[in-house]
């Protein structure tokens, strides 16, 4: 009997590979470079929602996602009464993610929120991870040709995915019975890895129109750009299209998610599965994608992607990125990204148009919503903490463990205790990079601007003393509300 390996996960934290012998074919572990697609199923109790007994049965998850702006298109009307009937089997619903970074970012976020609408309202969710599709790289929403992956940046890309999308769908509350809440994450690269060229070409390859690929919106924009499109990119569709035939007649998926660039991909498997199988009852359905109200792309900050891992963005400055979102995207960021019933969020929009609102009060509740659904209750705890602690002004008390967990979202700087023990507070200002010049810091010292540890320093007679040192370890050092430096004590 052959073994395969296997990647453990226990409470999202990833264990070391183990090996196990072959087991049924319908339930095997799929395979991608050593490392194995696992199935998950919730054990523990889950929580209930009430609406869902006020609505008398299982909410209709296509509904909840069009009332929520999350809707762009689907390929059948019938998936709407088949998301009604109550006597149907539960819907097996997929997304795929291309392991292109070793983090998932926040354009992916709404492929798994959708995922979590399908898992709460009792479907069962599918995560499919492209490790063969991923060396290629999909042409959709894209200039020119993706930069080809090594095997060993591959690896690694997949089990960083495949870390966030159990942490995250491992959390969901559904809707319906605790055995509607498991899960699955997929390789694509088991199937693939078997699959031959000639084999391909007369079992699929036959059934595709050239002039039906060619009409799709991602291949006409390359075809008309510079760079052009290479038969590698666009033999894509293909492949995407032959994933979900292979899923609908293995797995029982019937439901392809995407953003709305992922149209042409998801109709070329619709198309497959009606024309191979002469089967009906596969769905594609589409989201907008995330954008902010002047039509630009939400998602990126002044350093670069938005990140969904903790080791690549720190809960606090993911918290931060939602919290300074404007009041004309809160409202609609709020219906999309989060899980909060709309009757709440209508309320919120009410209170910001009163004279009484509190500024930001909104934007907190987005901030805090996200964070906990992508970091945990333990994320969102270590944000709250670094926002309240790095608030000039706060009396929360520092610690050296709060301080070093912001380092990495400010400017730090180490100097020696020697140097730092009796300087005055100018020099150190000018020492850490806090402020270019001595006037500038005598200055703002006078207007009240400037903290050592979040209090506020009123003369600049102060001299650092050993007991302003954290700790032993640390100083933080802020020039009014936003600019900050961290000191190390070396």
């Amino acid at each position: 009997m052959a073994s395969r390996t296997f990647l453990c996960f226990n409470h999202g934290k990833l264990l070391l590979p183990f090996t196990t012998t072959k087991i049924a074919p319908s339930k095997r572990p799929i395979k991608s470079f050593g490392f194995s697609s696992v199935s998950y199923s919730l054990n523990t109790p889950q929580p209930t929602v009430e609406r869902k007994s006020q609505m008398g049965g299982t909410p209709n998850v296509v509904k909840i996602l069009e009332e929520r702006g999350l809707l762009e298109s689907i390929t059948n009307e019938n998936l709407r009464s088949v998301c009604s009937d109550q006597t149907a089997a539960p819907l097996k619903v997929y997304c795929g993610f291309d392991p292109t970074a070793e983090s998932l970012h926040l354009g992916n976020l709404l492929g798994l929120i959708v995922l979590s609408w399908f898992q709460r309202c009792g479907h069962k969710a599918v995560a499919l991870i492209g490790g063969a599709t991923g060396r290629i790289g999909d042409p959709s929403g894209k200039s020119q040709e993706r930069p080809e992956l090594d095997l060993n940046t591959l690896e690694r890309n997949i089990v960083g995915i495949m870390e966030i999308i159990n942490k995250i769908l491992s959390k969901n509350p559904n809707l319906g019975s605790e055995e509607n809440s498991d899960f699955m994450i997929l390789n694509n690269y088991d199937w693939w890895k078997e699959v031959r060229l000639l084999d391909f070409l007369k079992q699929v390859g036959r059934y595709a129109r050239v002039g039906s690929m060619m009409s799709k919106e991602s291949v006409k924009k390359r075809l008309e750009s510079e760079q052009g499109m290479s038969y590698t990119e666009f033999t894509y569709q293909l492949l995407q299209g032959y994933d979900f035939l292979y899923l609908f007649k293995n797995e029982g998926v019937n439901v392809q998610i995407g953003g709305s660039d992922q149209w042409g991909n998801i109709t070329a498997g619709t198309e497959l599965i009606r024309k191979i199988l002469q089967a009906e009852g596969a769905y594609g359905l589409t989201f907008p994608l995330l954008l902010k109200s002047d039509g630009t792309k939400f998602g990126k900050s002044e350093d670069g992607a938005i990140w969904l891992s903790p080791s690549m963005l720190s809960p606090y400055k993911f918290y931060q990125y939602f919290f300074s979102v404007p009041d004309s995207d809160v409202v609609r960021f709020l219906r999309i990204l989060t899980f909060l019933d709309m009757e709440e969020i209508n309320e919120l929009e009410i209170a910001m148009k009163n004279p009484g609102y509190v500024p930001n009060t909104a934007q907190r509740r987005l901030a805090k919503e996200i964070t906990r659904f992508v970091h945990g209750e333990d994320g969102l705890n270590e944000a709250l903490k670094a926002t309240e602690a790095l608030r000039p002004g706060s009396e929360t008390k520092l610690d050296w463990k709060t301080i070093e967990g912001i380092a990495e979202d400010v400017p730090s700087c180490s100097l020696p205790y020697s140097e730092v023990l009796n300087l005055s507070i100018v020099d150190l200002s000018i020492s850490s990079g806090l402020l270019e010049s001595k006037s500038a810091a005598r200055r703002l010292l006078k207007q009240g601007g400037v903290y050592l540890n979040n209090k506020r320093v009123d003369t600049e007679s102060k001299r650092i003393e050993a007991e302003d040192v954290v700790d032993g370890k640390v100083l933080l050092l802020s020039a009014g509300k936003k600019n900050k430096v961290v000191v190390r004590i070396s």
